[in-house]
């Protein structure tokens, strides 16, 4: 299978990038498959029940950032 990687970046405000969270963890604890639909393309991935989970924070003069990760 080819590479399919869905990237996106906006600005929105702390509680809405939250709320954004929580919809994407209920739907990691409840469902076997996560749904992306952007821009018309649509993407349905299988997770398994053990995943690897990363996070790492960053901060620095020009900002910060905090990235979450799971592989499988």
């Amino acid at each position: 299978m080819d590479l399919i990687e869905v990237k996106e970046k906006e600005s929105m405000s702390r509680e809405a990038a939250a709320a954004r969270l929580h919809a994407l963890a209920d739907t990691l604890a409840k469902e076997n498959d996560v749904e992306f639909d952007r821009g018309g393309l649509r993407v349905k991935v299988h997770v398994p029940d053990q995943v690897h989970f990363k996070l790492e924070f960053e901060l620095g003069d020009d900002g910060s950032e905090l990235e979450v990760e799971l592989t499988w």
